[in-house]
């Protein structure tokens, strides 16, 4: 297995590029050599649904995607990261069946949250409801018929086919262990999803609860600690929670990048993505896309609100045909008895840019020069624009932006003369020392100007990008000490 390194990861599904995980180890291999160090596979265990993150259990890779045979074989080539649903689990899953079988007779009674024993009146007063922080408009629970005839309401966060459940609990954390510890035996870091989701109490949001949410984190945490293995918590809300974590030496997602690129390459200015990256962490994962949306509540207090609203008015327009084949527009939040509010923007992020290939190739060498370790989603790593067909015959927006690639696709696609361009930075990242050194910025520069350099012994590089014009230089000092243009 290999260890984390600073190189480029991919995040990608099992199947989509080629067919499986062995056509994505062949395509990698083919045509993505040096360029990616690590791959980020979503979940690749049975699910029944939400595109693998409602698991039924981690005992077995999904078949139609191969075995765990497959992920060794990754393993040893990519340094790869995997998905642990610690807030949820599928409705499918043996635990749950259990328990809508034998009702409070099974074991797995207490792993799951019942809505009227979490309030202490039975139910929540009109301000407690409220105050949740909700993905979804109607109350985070659902209805469950045991097979004693017993109705059941039960936390549900996300949708139909999950469950959440209880760290508190023995059986939960038993759980816990379980599953963590045959992750462990593959991957050198686990991503723990709607990791802020699992820390509730009564009268609160229900959202990144302190200090319940480190006890979570310490629960989670106690099996991987003792394997060496390294954790980072998905968490989609405002920077401040990510400086939070990272200042208990976590890793981190950067999740404010992407918007903030996006406004600067909108606008031409610097000065917003110039004061972030002055403050944000350094042991962090950078993005400019996921499997989901583009993150908008990230940002808030990084870009003022007309600025935000300049960026999410601008790909809502884009994305407004969406509008004919999906119920809602876009995932939504309701917190502290506020309206809803947009949660994030679904498009892809070269279509976010209005496929100009100047604009998402700076985008992406700026990503490659932020603070952390870059992260390429899969449908990025191809430009890919927004694919209308597959969001017409799902209904699901999100799906605008998870188009699955064929094998002749990707040989068609790599040969694009922009990416064959972004490839060749990606390959200089990945083995160009000065990237574990220092960084360096140019916060004196010119608005609408990003200088950064990275310095590590003899080894210097600095990019200078103009966001105006969406120019660039990059130099780098060879190993006879001669400054080289890249």
């Amino acid at each position: 297995m290999k260890k984390i390194t600073n190189q480029v990861m991919l995040i990608t599904y099992a199947d989509s590029m080629g067919s499986n995980l062995k056509d994505l180890y062949r395509i990698l291999d083919k045509h993505f050599e040096r360029v990616i160090g690590g791959v980020h596979i979503l979940p690749f265990f049975p699910s029944s649904g939400d595109r693998g993150f409602a698991v039924i259990n981690y005992d077995t890779v999904a078949p139609t995607f191969g075995d765990w045979e497959d992920i060794r074989k990754l393993s040893e080539k990519y340094y790869l990261m995997a998905d642990f649903m610690i807030n949820h689990i599928s409705i499918r899953s043996k635990e749950f069946i259990d328990y809508m079988e034998k009702g409070d007779a099974s074991v797995y009674r207490d792993m799951f949250i019942h809505w009227e024993k979490f309030w202490p009146n039975g139910e929540p007063t009109e301000r407690e409801l409220e105050t949740l922080y909700r993905r979804k408009l109607s109350g985070p629970y659902k209805e469950f018929t045991r097979e004693d005839g017993k109705v059941v309401k039960l936390w549900n966060t996300f949708f139909e086919e999950q469950v959440d459940i209880n760290p508190w609990s023995p059986v939960t954390q038993s759980y816990y262990k379980q599953n963590l510890e045959r992750l462990a035996g593959y991957v050198p870091l686990i991503r723990f999803d709607a990791f802020a989701y699992s820390s509730k109490r009564p009268g609160t949001s229900c959202f990144f609860v302190e200090p319940e949410v480190w006890d979570v984190l310490d629960i989670g945490m106690k099996p991987l600690r003792r394997l060496g293995i390294e954790m980072l918590p998905e968490i989609h809300e405002n920077y401040k929670i990510q400086l939070k974590m990272a200042e208990r030496g976590h890793w981190v997602y950067d999740f404010a990048l992407p918007m903030l690129l996006l406004h600067g390459l909108v606008t031409g200015r610097t000065d917003r993505l110039i004061r972030w990256m002055k403050i944000c962490p350094r042991k962090q994962f950078t993005t400019l896309d996921t499997h989901d949306g583009i993150g908008v509540v990230d940002v808030v207090g990084l870009l003022e609100e007309d600025e935000i609203d300049l960026v999410r008015e601008r790909i809502n327009k884009k994305t407004v045909e969406s509008q004919k084949y999906v119920k809602i527009p876009a995932s939504l939040i309701k917190m502290s008895g506020a309206k809803a509010k947009q949660y994030q923007l679904m498009c892809t992020y070269y279509s976010a840019l209005d496929e100009d290939d100047a604009a998402y190739l700076l985008a992406r060498i700026v990503q490659f020069y932020a603070p952390g370790i870059p992260q390429v989603y899969y449908v990025g790593l191809l430009a890919g624009e927004n694919d209308w067909d597959t969001l017409k015959s799902l209904g699901e927006p999100r799906s605008i932006n998870r188009h699955n690639y064929t094998k002749a696709e990707i040989d068609d696609r790599v040969q694009y003369p922009m990416l064959q361009r972004m490839y060749e930075i990606m390959r200089f990242r990945n083995t160009y020392q000065a990237f574990d050194g220092e960084f360096e910025l140019n916060d004196q520069a010119e608005n609408g100007i990003l200088e950064i350099t990275w310095r590590n012994k003899e080894f210097v590089t600095t990019l200078n990008a103009d966001f105006r014009t969406k120019e660039y230089r990059i130099t780098y000092v060879d190993g006879l000490g001669i400054v080289n243009v890249l």
